[in-house]
């Protein structure tokens, strides 16, 4: 059942055929109302016929529902939805702690293109900065373009002078020479500007690259963390690498070709109608059909060089995904899934870069062959005009070799039109990354704030002491994730927060530190909004410990020191020792100098989590977040770490959140979260007294979801 339902899936079959095909192999056909008993009969005669018992049935129904679900999201969109699909999240799009992904795990990929002007002038305006080389570039566009056109005229009395009756053998021979001779010259003067226009449009080309890739690198640095929470990285990546490298090669190419296309149409046109009216007229008449066939084949390239950029962010996407969870993925024997994912979501770029090759790549070849039937016709005319006129021969000659440049210029363009529209929809995606909104900026009255114990000039001192009042957050208007929420943090003190998954845990953290912004209520740092506080200050002077450890290619000692980059060399040790990670480090063969490999993968978890925990020390911030720090690590491991954090969490307000309830009974104060509310407050011993949800948890009358 598998492979039938992929080749329907692959030809590209209609929604509503698919949902007969899941129907159908599932037994739960609406339309025919199968009874019970035949309705198993005829799984039990599939069954026979394939050779499948009931565990396999069940996982080929998933793998059908699965693949439909992946050709919805990033196949052939619309074939299952009209307008734009993808936009709406389901279940694969949503998760704690964080807001839905629109159109699943890859994001929404869809949407129509946006207009070509806007996005060309915003090309030209990074192109624009070297203005002294493209003017450079132009003057060798220029004189190559006026070479290339002098050389060809130049064949007129070099062919006149070989076959005019009234002129001797020697004559004709210095005649030759120094046509030769005029003609070498030209060349070298057109090889020479061919070179150094190339030369430095490479060198343009590539500084406005550096800078359109330094301006989306900073713009990515300042986009809030639910964009990047609403796209996959694999995506992003994609139009750093892919769509600016198509940006690249037409900038090196495409624009002298444009710029040399219409100076060698302009001069064509020129010297035709100087050397023959009535042929420049006709060469003209076949204009319109060039560019008709041009336009109509361009735009369906454009449209498909789209759709080919967008499946190939997809195609990122899953691949980053799959890398990042192949653990999971194989833990869980879900090897031939993936792979069968992995296909629909290859064919559907596939079917699509095909679609784009071909209609870019006709370009040429239509072209080529309409300015051939349009060289036949005018040098039909010429020989007639020959016949029945003084028109020369040579006049002929180096008419048709206008004739060829006259449609060259336009089969050049339609040559290059694979590298245009790949360029320009990588361009639109690009500059989707740099429309999209920042961080809220900080008001102009927005201080700066200090540690006590860490004071600096111009900022103000806190002692750490948070107040959240009635905040209601929701990351979408219509799905409310914490509900007027009060807490109360005294300097110093330990706030530990439970609950279920979802219940508003990581939402509280991510609020307190600025990622997103409230809607309703304020958060207070020593009585101070932190809407008046700016982000890099109020940050900096919060620690965080995650349950998702992540350490940057480098020494040990640079990944400590990537919580407070002036840290000194012995403040760095004296972190490691408060964390607990000092004799580990030593033990390594180069000690604090030793590097890690990509994401330090040559360290266990818990060594890892401990150097996370020293970068959190060396910071000194007042304000410490430990969000289930100990979840993904053993019980002996979790105690070593443990001990780190207590050593970590003295002298700072902290916030713990945790599954293992063990890890809070020494907080000062217990908030038991529930669907975005506070439904219990209080210590370890008052929560047990009251007997409520706390108390079950900790009993184990009931259990974490």
């Amino acid at each position: 059942m598998t492979e039938g339902f992929g080749e329907r899936s692959h030809t590209g079959k209609k929604r509503d055929d698919i949902i007969d095909t899941i129907t159908e192999n599932t037994g739960i056909n609406q339309k025919k109302r199968i009874d019970e008993e035949s309705r198993a009969g005829s799984k039990n005669e599939i069954n026979g016929e394939n050779g499948k018992n009931r565990n396999n049935q069940k996982s080929d129904d998933y793998l059908i529902k699965r693949k439909e679900e992946l050709l919805r999201r990033y196949g052939s969109r619309s074939e299952f939805s009209p307008g734009k699909a993808g936009r709406t999240a389901g279940p694969r799009g949503m998760r704690p702690g964080g807001p839905p992904r629109p159109g699943g795990p890859f994001g929404g990929m869809g949407g129509k293109p946006k207009n070509l002007l806007p996005t060309i002038k915003r090309l030209l305006a990074y192109i624009g900065r070297d203005r002294i080389k493209i003017l450079f570039v132009y003057a060798c566009v220029l004189v190559g373009t006026v070479t290339g056109l002098a050389g060809s005229y130049i064949l007129r009395p070099v062919i006149n002078n070989l076959v005019a009756a009234d002129r001797s053998g020697d004559e004709k021979l210095r005649n030759l020479a120094v046509g030769i001779i005029v003609m070498a010259g030209i060349h070298i003067f057109n090889t020479l500007s061919s070179y150094l226009q190339q030369r430095f449009m490479v060198e343009v080309s590539q500084n406005s690259l550096i800078r359109i890739r330094k301006d989306l690198f900073s713009k990515m640095q300042r986009l809030p963390l639910r964009y990047h929470d609403t796209h996959t990285h694999g995506d992003l990546m994609s139009r750093f690498t892919n769509d600016l490298d198509a940006v690249g090669e037409m900038l090196t190419n495409t624009m002298v070709h444009i710029f040399s296309g219409i100076l060698t149409l302009v001069g064509t046109i020129v010297l035709m109608f100087a050397t023959n009216w009535i042929l420049a007229v006709a060469t003209i008449l076949t204009v319109p059909m060039l560019f008709f066939a041009g336009n109509k084949i361009g735009t369906l390239s454009r449209k498909y060089y789209k759709g080919q950029q967008q499946a190939l962010g997809a195609v990122n996407g899953y691949i980053e995904e799959s890398v990042t969870g192949l653990k999971v993925i194989k833990v869980f024997c879900h090897e031939d899934t993936a792979k069968e994912e992995f296909e629909l979501l290859s064919d559907d770029l596939r079917k699509k870069q095909i679609s784009a090759q071909f209609f870019g790549g006709i370009m040429g070849p239509v072209m080529g062959n309409l300015s051939q039937i349009s060289f036949a016709i005018i040098a039909t005319i010429g020989g007639i005009l020959c016949l029945l006129t003084n028109f020369d021969i040579g006049g002929l000659t180096i008419f048709t070799s206008y004739a060829r440049q006259f449609s060259r210029p336009v089969s050049e363009l339609s040559m290059q039109m694979n590298a245009i529209y790949s360029a320009l929809a990588g361009a639109e995606r690009v500059f989707e990354v740099m429309d999209a909104p920042p961080e809220t900026p900080d008001t102009e009255d927005a201080i700066e704030i200090c540690s006590e114990a860490n004071p600096a000039e111009d900022a103000t001192p806190i002692k750490g002491e948070v107040k959240l009042e009635n905040v209601t957050f929701g990351y979408n208007p219509d799905r409310i994730v914490l509900k007027n929420i009060n807490v109360v943090a005294e300097p110093g003190k330990k706030i530990a927060f439970v609950g279920s998954t979802g219940a508003g845990k990581t939402t509280v953290m991510n609020l307190i530190s600025r990622f997103y912004e409230i809607e309703q209520g304020r958060i207070l740092i020593d009585g101070i909004d932190i809407k008046k506080i700016k982000k890099d200050s109020l940050r900096s002077n919060i620690a965080m410990v995650l349950q998702d450890t992540h350490l940057f290619s480098g020494t040990v000692r640079e990944n400590i020191r990537y919580g407070r980059l002036d840290a000194t060399d012995e403040e760095v040790i004296a972190a490691a020792k408060t964390a607990g990670a000092h004799s580990f480090i030593e033990r390594l063969p180069n000690g604090y100098d030793t590097v890690l490999d990509g994401d330090g993968s040559n360290l266990s978890q818990g060594e890892r989590q401990l150097l996370n925990i020293a970068r959190a020390a060396v910071s000194k911030a007042p304000i410490l977040i430990l969000d289930e720090a100990t979840s993904s690590v053993d019980t002996r491991t979790e105690r070593q770490i443990e001990l780190g954090m207590e050593r970590l969490m003295k002298n700072r307000t902290t916030f713990v959140i945790a599954h293992r309830l063990s890890t809070v009974r020494n907080a000062d104060r217990i908030y038991v979260l529930e669907h975005g509310e506070i439904i219990e407050q209080g210590t370890h011993e008052e929560l047990l007294e009251m007997k409520g949800r706390y108390y079950q948890l900790y009993t184990g009358a009931i259990e974490l979801d």
